[in-house]
């Protein structure tokens, strides 16, 4: 069943606006295993996967960076500066962060 769904919902090309889906069978595998339905969605087995992928980009962009073994909070703070969609999101996040510890701890 798996199988002929991932082929009718990921199974486009990049060149058509999709890209070809490479872990979504590891993916639901996990998710099941992990607690999800024994059917997870398909659409949040193509978040998961465009999330990893997105991680994956941006850790082999920032060790090409630092030209280092390992990877660097800085390294990844220079990528997302560059990135105006992630940069804001970060802002939104430290302000969340800083209300919330405000809220919880009285600084």
């Amino acid at each position: 069943a798996f199988e002929e769904e991932n082929e009718e919902i990921g199974g486009g090309t990049e060149g058509q606006g999709k890209r070809e889906r490479l872990f979504s069978k590891e993916l639901w595998c996990m998710m099941h295993g992990c607690g999800d339905d024994q059917n997870p969605y398909m659409e949040s087995v193509d978040i998961l996967e465009d999330l990893v992928i997105e991680f994956t980009e941006m850790t082999h962009k920032a060790m090409s960076i630092g030209r280092q073994v390992h990877v660097k909070v800085e390294d990844i703070v220079f990528l997302i500066q560059k990135d105006p969609r992630k940069f804001t999101m970060n802002e939104e996040l430290k302000r969340a962060r800083k209300a919330f510890d405000e809220l919880n701890y009285g600084s």
